[in-house]
């Protein structure tokens, strides 16, 4: 029977890692498919809801393993990296993808609906472009780029995801029929006002490949390189000099992703090899804060021997990936906390940065407003610098079009529901609506703007899944002792074996794949009370191994009066062992399984 509503936003939310999800992947149900040894079940449930499963296997920020409950048992289950191993047997990498692809998103109607064009090829876009294509509508992406993929391509370095992957990834996408125009710069090649008034519905998902400058003394030194630039220019194959001491400012991924492509660009590695399809680009949502790392890391492959990354936050406050910060001290990057930039030293060219120590970052109400220490000036000598320090979208091509309402900090203005700007006919969503952001945060974007393209077209929107309760009986976990797993590493080449840019991350064999998805706690398995049945005689408390399960009195459990008494039950600490449901005398705990019913 369905559940009533209630109830199945309830269930939803008890799934921490699914309610995480921006576009609400049911990693527990891939990862249990895993451990049951059903791979082609995983990579399916895997991509339903994501058209780039194999490219979020690699860079995803994995808000699910921030929000996994095992993390507070031991340590989050290892999503992302279950995602690759399914995605390296049945994704694009497989090179055997197109019937389970296909099996995904099922049939592809004809493109006979209304015509939507979509302004930025990146990850929001070709999501928007995938949803809205299967809808059956028309669509053209329109993109500024030689090829497709936005950041993806242009600014998230190699050594974290192969140019090849990415393409096929996109090609998948096209195979759809989506009508691709690259090398196209709207408001040069064609006025904006020109494109809204040639579809029925507009997208825009340009994405923020503006770098924000530092305006301090010497800013105009040569050697002063914006992030954001310098991972575009290395990139797309160009090579960037950077002599042998790299200062980097910033303390975001971006900043790291900068030093470690300095690191192998300055190394004459070819970073080019395999060029995404020659179709469009731009509008990924990996967060501004994405280049730090990578950029000092990079340095040193490049030939540098000296890199460090001036952060203003302390090892506590500093906002990138602990990953990330551990692979960067691995490959020899030095980071200094606390200190900001003062000025550029130099005469024509850079010769160093003068640091100033910071007091604080924040303000008292949260705000970012960093504060300095007086008299606390040093110099880090440098050849060149790179600041990674913010990004932002250039709207120069909404020139002469439908004017829209901005957002104070200059981004577009959107209803946060259904991403439709101050006018009708024109969506956003994004980095160039919301600032620079995750990868899978551009794709949900994409997939709600699509969403509601569709409803506002009179196009019936596919039907929301039912939610159904399915009892489990005689429930036992059959895999022993999965509660003492502990986390198994995620396998990288050994860090004096990283050389150009190959992987860095290779991914779980299938022993420690299964062994890793074993530790998934099942939070779609619920214990379930009858209280006409409870004789509250206190087994179930006493066989519990996490001690989640109390009777108290129900008056100090705020639900009725002195004389009754409650059982609860702690999600938080439950680890779904079945053994309160097989002790319980009257049958009053069940174990069921929430399960959606009708479209994914």
């Amino acid at each position: 029977m369905p559940i009533g509503e209630p109830d199945a936003r309830w269930l939803w939310e008890n799934e921490p890692c699914r309610a995480a999800c921006p576009v609400h992947t049911d990693a527990g149900g891939y990862v249990t498919a895993i451990a049951e040894g059903r791979y082609r079940d995983a990579y399916l449930i895997a991509r339903r809801p994501n058209p780039f499963p194999s490219i979020c296997a690699r860079v995803c920020a994995a808000p699910c393993e921030a929000a996994c409950r095992r993390g507070t048992v031991d340590a989050p289950v290892a999503i992302r990296a279950l995602k690759r191993f399914v995605t390296e047997k049945f994704g694009v990498e497989s090179f055997s993808t197109s019937a389970i692809w296909h099996e995904a998103h099922g049939p592809v109607p004809p493109a006979d609906g209304p015509w939507v064009g979509i302004v930025g090829g990146g990850p929001a876009g070709l999501a928007a472009a995938c949803d809205l294509r299967l809808a059956g509508h028309r669509v053209t992406i329109y993109e500024a780029a030689r090829q497709l993929g936005g950041m993806m391509v242009l600014g998230i370095p190699e050594y974290r995801l192969p140019r090849g992957l990415i393409a096929r990834e996109i090609e998948a996408i096209l195979e759809l029929g989506i009508e691709v125009r690259t090398d196209f710069r709207v408001g040069i090649d064609e006025s904006f006002s020109t494109l809204v008034d040639r579809h029925d519905s507009i997208f825009l998902a340009v994405g923020t490949g503006c770098a924000r400058d530092l305006a301090l003394p010497g800013h105009e030194l040569d050697g002063v390189f914006r992030a954001v630039e310098y991972l575009l220019n290395v990139n797309q194959g160009f090579h960037v000099e950077v002599g042998d001491r790299v200062v980097v400012v910033g303390g975001g991924n971006v900043a790291f992703d900068a030093a470690r492509t300095a690191l192998r660009a300055a190394a004459g590695e070819n970073v080019d090899a395999e060029p995404a399809p020659t179709r469009g680009s731009d509008a990924d949502a990996r967060r501004g804060m994405t280049t730090t790392l990578d950029v000092a890391r990079s340095a040193v492959r490049a030939g540098a021997s000296v890199v460090t990354v001036v952060a203003l936050e302390s090892p506590d406050e500093i906002p990138a990936d602990p990953e990330e910060i551990a692979e960067a001290e691995a490959e020899g990057i030095r980071i200094l906390y606390r200190r900001g930039p003062h000025r550029f030293v130099g005469e024509g060219r850079v010769t160093g940065l003068e640091t100033i120590d910071v007091e604080s970052v924040f303000d008292a109400t949260g705000r970012f407003a960093p504060t300095f220490v007086p008299d606390t000036e040093s110099t880090i000598p440098a050849d060149s610098i790179i600041l990674a320090v913010g990004q932002a979208a250039d709207l120069d091509l909404l020139d002469g079009g439908p004017t829209l309402e901005r957002t104070p900090n200059g981004g577009l203005r959107i209803d946060d529901a259904t991403l439709q700007t101050s006018d009708p006919r024109i969506w956003a969503g994004g980095d160039v609506a919301r600032g620079p952001r995750n990868l899978i945060d551009a794709i949900a974007d994409g997939r709600r703007a699509a969403a509601s393209i569709i409803a506002t077209s009179g196009q019936r929107p596919a039907p929301a899944p039912e939610m159904h309760l399915e009892l489990r009986p005689g429930y036992q976990r059959i895999d022993s002792g999965y509660d003492a797993i502990a986390r198994r590493p995620v396998p990288t080449v050994a860090s004096e074996r990283r050389i150009g840019f190959a992987e860095v991350e290779v991914g779980y064999d299938e022993a420690d794949a299964r062994l890793e998805a074993l530790r998934c706690l099942r939070c779609f398995d619920n214990v379930m009370l009858s209280p006409e049945l409870c004789i509250l005689c206190g087994l179930c408390v006493d066989v519990c191994p996490t001690d989640c399960i109390v009777i108290a009195r129900a008056d100090s459990a705020g639900l009725g009066l002195a004389s009754q008494s409650a059982l609860l039950l702690d999600e938080d600490l439950c680890i779904r062992c079945g053994l309160c449901v097989n002790r319980c005398p009257p049958g009053a705990l069940s174990m069921v399984f929430a399960k959606e019913v009708g479209n994914v």
